[in-house]
């Protein structure tokens, strides 16, 4: 970032494909902000409020969504996951990398909305690499890892769509190799 200009990177890929590992990589970079969506799942083990996402009822969210406090808002497997607008303005003025981990839904509206970024797909090997990771994790019961996975199917077809005659990412980055993967992500922020 030599112009002193803010940069906007999104970061999507289907759960357990990585890419809260390489954002949380990415996170520990003094010139990155990382945006702490809102959502109304429920709270998982070792999570905290305002932190790893804001969670709110649906009620409240859905309250936020229609006085547009939200960039973008996304359902995605039964909840709502939004981004709070003001802190992307703010980064992006003080010239850092605003990080956005986001769903392709959420990706969609903000190209869209014609936002400039570079815009990440963060992609497992296999959908068959990616059941086993989803399985490693030991959180997600059978009938939920099979939900994840035709998600999944959906997310990656996605990440091939245009959008307004463009695509909708910038780039694929598979991820045979998470310290890999990460070196990859940070050549195409900071080339």
């Amino acid at each position: 970032m030599s112009t002193g200009q803010g940069k906007l990177v999104v970061i999507s890929g289907p759960s357990g494909a990585g890419k809260t590992s390489v954002c949380r990589a990415l996170k520990r970079r003094p010139d990155v902000e990382f945006s702490v969506s809102a959502t109304t799942r429920q709270l998982r083990a070792g999570e905290r409020d305002g932190v790893d996402y804001h969670f709110l009822t649906r009620e409240d969210f859905q309250r936020r969504a229609a006085a547009n406090q939200f960039l973008e808002w996304a359902s995605y497997n039964g909840n709502l996951y939004g981004t709070p607008r003001w802190p992307m303005d703010q980064a992006l003025a003080r010239g850092r990398v605003f990080l956005l981990e986001i769903e392709v839904a959420g990706t969609r509206q903000l190209r869209e909305r014609g936002v400039p970024g570079l815009y990440v797909f963060i992609a497992p090997p296999s959908l068959a690499e990616l059941r086993c990771r989803l399985e490693k994790r030991g959180s997600n019961g059978a009938a939920e890892i099979d939900q994840r996975l035709r998600i999944a199917e959906a997310e990656m077809a996605a990440a091939r769509e245009l959008v307004a005659g463009a695509p909708l990412y910038d780039v694929t980055v598979t991820n045979r190799d998470l310290d890999a993967t990460i070196r990859e992500v940070e050549r195409l922020i900071w080339p």
